[in-house]
């Protein structure tokens, strides 16, 4: 049976589905001698895939592997980081640093720290980046000056965000000091630099932002710049969204789209 040649690497555990596809893009992929274009179908049982010159194949599939980082600020949420910044892949074990096709879940921009979880289960990655899953993230967030309550109101009931209002967010106020406010923040969706792009509208931009947890999944007494395996019970509930973490099923055009 045939898939989509970025959907194959993915399974594989050799790219996310986005990576794949940037690989594709760059001309890295072959299929029986060709160059693959994004689109292009492949049957894993009689074609001859190569990435970067070297076959791969179902039976070269390197074991799962499960990591929650604690990311320092500096460090880029991607493989490669074109101006040599330190990536998430420097903070995981020597040996699955390289050709492991450990990739992050999401992303925290370079000046945010916390939670982030890294694997190379494609299948994984593209469930938890889906649309139609809100796995809830929290993070702790000061904001410059004193936010009244009226705008905590509005950002919690959503705010129109490239042209489409976020979902409500459960936000609490924890302190107020020398100019400052600190808020705890749950979101259930992960736009791009959501919180400091929604903060900056308002007119309250973010001076710190940090994020503790994914889902029941806490980073605890986790030191920054560590790493450490997911436990079983811990991959069991990533692995199966309840469903006060998903929505309805959005139309087949979009999910595609989106992911």
């Amino acid at each position: 049976m045939t898939e989509r040649v970025q959907k194959i690497l993915a399974h594989w555990g050799i790219a996310s589905r986005r990576s794949a596809e940037k690989m594709i893009v760059a001309g890295r992929v072959t299929l029986n001698g060709e160059v693959v274009q994004l689109g292009d179908r492949a049957d894993p049982a009689i074609d001859d895939l190569y990435v970067d010159g070297k076959k791969i194949s179902p039976t070269q599939r390197p074991s799962s592997h499960y990591y929650l980082i604690h990311k320092p600020k500096g460090v880029v949420s991607t493989c490669y980081d074109p101006r040599d910044r330190p990536t998430v892949l420097t903070l995981l074990p020597e040996d699955l640093q390289q050709g492991q096709g450990m990739h992050p879940i999401g992303r925290l921009d370079a000046q945010s720290t916390g939670a982030l979880l890294l694997t190379n289960d494609g299948d994984l990655t593209l469930a938890l980046t889906h649309p139609r899953y809100h796995v809830s993230k929290r993070y702790r967030v000061w904001l410059k000056g004193i936010v009244p309550d009226s705008t905590l109101t509005t950002w919690r009931n959503g705010v129109i965000l490239d042209g489409r209002k976020t979902l409500p967010a459960k936000i609490t106020l924890k302190k107020i000091n020398q100019g400052k406010t600190c808020v705890d923040i749950m979101l259930t969706e992960g736009r791009n630099r959501q919180i400091r792009r929604v903060a900056e509208q308002l007119g309250y931009p973010v001076i710190s932002l940090h994020r503790s947890a994914i889902g029941s999944i806490k980073l605890g007494n986790l030191q920054r710049g560590h790493a450490r395996p997911l436990t079983d019970s811990e991959l069991r509930q990533l692995q199966t969204p309840t469903p006060t973490q998903a929505s309805p099923k959005l139309p087949v055009s979009h999910r595609e789209h989106s992911v």
